[in-house]
C-alpha cells in the first residue's frame, strides 16, 4: 500500500464533514436480551472532501489532488479540524498533554497516542502521523530537548529516546497531528456549470490503517 506523506490542502478540508465510526455486531436473542461485540480495536474516520471545495479554482485543485495520488491508490495525511492537537483546539500544545507510558530503564521507544475520557471509561488512539515540528516531550514533567534527548519519526510516530527514561518515569508528549486517509472514490463528478449553480462535489474520504 503506498502513502503519501502530503497533506490535503488544509484551506479544503476545514468545514468539511465527518468524524470517527464505530463497527458493533449486535445480536438480539430469543428473551429480547442483546450480545454486542465489536471486530475494531480502533475507531475509523470518514470525511468529506468535497464541501469544502467553494470556486473552481478550488476544485482544480481537488482534482490535481485526486490525480496526484492516483485516486484511491495512495494514502495522504489530512487535518480534522474538530480533533488535530493533543490538547482541548483552544489550548496550546504542552509537552505534558497525554501519558505514553512509564519509563522501565530499558524501553527508549514510545508510541505516540491520544487519550480520550468518559465516564470513567478511555480510549486510546494511537497517533502515527504527528506534524513535524510540533512535538514536545517531557519526562516527570521536565520538558526534554529535542536536540540531544530525544527525536520523532514524522512518518510512525515513534518517539525514540537517546537514554532509557528512569523506572516509573511518566514520559508525556504534546502534538499536533494528521490523519491517514485515502480515497474511497474511483472519480470526481462534477460540471462546472452545475457548480456555478452551488452543485456541491461528493468526495469521500476514509482512514487507513498504517
Amino acid at each position: 500500500m503506498g502513502f503519501h506523506e502530503v497533506r490535503f490542502p488544509a484551506a479544503l478540508s476545514f468545514g468539511s464533514i465527518g468524524g470517527p465510526e464505530r463497527r458493533t455486531e449486535i445480536v438480539t436473542l430469543a428473551n429480547g436480551f442483546e450480545e454486542r461485540n465489536t471486530p475494531w480495536a480502533h475507531s475509523r474516520r470518514r470525511y468529506d472532501a468535497g464541501v469544502g471545495v467553494r470556486s473552481l479554482d478550488d476544485l482544480q485543485l481537488l482534482i490535481a489532488f485526486f490525480e496526484g495520488r492516483s485516486g484511491q491508490l495512495h494514502g495522504f495525511r489530512w487535518k480534522d479540524w474538530t480533533d488535530f492537537k493533543s490538547c482541548a483546539p483552544s489550548l496550546e500544545v504542552s509537552a505534558t498533554d497525554q501519558i505514553l507510558g512509564e519509563g522501565d530503564g530499558v524501553a527508549t521507544e514510545f508510541q505516540l497516542c491520544r487519550r480520550y475520557l468518559s465516564g470513567g471509561s478511555e480510549y486510546v488512539r494511537p497517533i502515527r502521523k504527528p506534524v513535524a515540528g510540533t512535538v514536545r516531550m517531557a519526562v516527570d514533567g521536565a520538558v526534554q530537548s529535542s536536540n540531544s534527548a530525544w527525536s520523532v519519526d514524522s512518518t510512525t510516530g515513534i518517539v525514540t529516546f537517546a537514554t532509557a527514561p528512569a523506572i516509573g518515569a511518566s514520559v508525556t508528549a504534546g502534538f499536533e497531528f494528521d490523519v491517514p486517509v485515502r480515497f474511497d472514490t474511483e472519480s470526481i463528478r462534477i460540471s462546472a456549470v452545475g457548480f456555478e449553480a452551488g452543485e456541491i462535489p461528493d468526495v469521500p474520504v476514509v482512514e487507513v490503517r498504517v
